[in-house]
């Protein structure tokens, strides 16, 4: 399409920078989409990060020279929670797996999920098929089929996980605090 008249070429260059400005394209190219298990490992992170620090621990990070033993116990027992497992599902091979309910990361689940004992049971259960699948002599599929309310509520919770932790790596810390 050719604009032929100075009216028509400046209504053109008016709407394309509007749409340049409304669209925030102006200066800065969209940052590429990050995958949802990445988006939702940064807020844990950052989640139990700002916990262990409000504690008084330095958060472990890869490459870093490991503290003294009793400072990895403190970090641990803050990070994982202490005393009895709260959380508890037993597996179709047999298998019990158990979570705390206190701790950075039981926190960040909550906060992110929304309902931590509820992500917990219906995570494990997912993460699970196949070996169950093996253990049971069945497909993955019949499983599968036999799971299908799990599957649903871990696809549900994994989607308010996802909006919630975009919100939270979006949303800039009030000045002087650390990002939670």
């Amino acid at each position: 399409m050719r604009l032929r008249t100075p009216v028509a070429r400046s209504l053109a260059a008016a709407s394309l920078a509007a749409g340049l400005v409304l669209t925030g394209c102006t200066t800065s190219r969209p940052r590429p989409a990050a995958a949802p298990d990445e988006v939702i490992k940064a807020a844990t992170a950052r989640l139990t990060d700002a916990c262990l620090t409000r504690q008084g621990l330095t958060p472990p990070r890869p490459g870093q020279s490991p503290p003294p033993a009793a400072e990895q116990q403190r970090v641990s027992d803050a990070l994982f929670g202490t005393g009895p497992a709260e959380l508890s599902v037993t597996l179709p091979t047999g298998h019990v797996v158990r979570a705390h309910t206190d701790g950075c990361l039981a926190a960040a689940q909550r906060r992110l999920y929304g309902d931590q004992a509820r992500w917990f049971r219906t995570s494990v259960i997912v993460n699970n098929l196949e070996p169950e699948a093996d253990h049971t002599h069945r497909s993955l599929a019949e499983v599968r089929d036999r799971h299908r309310a799990e599957i649903a509520d871990w696809r549900q919770l994994r989607e308010h996980a996802l909006a919630a932790a975009t919100t939270l790596l979006d949303t800039p810390p009030p000045t002087g605090d650390p990002r939670p």
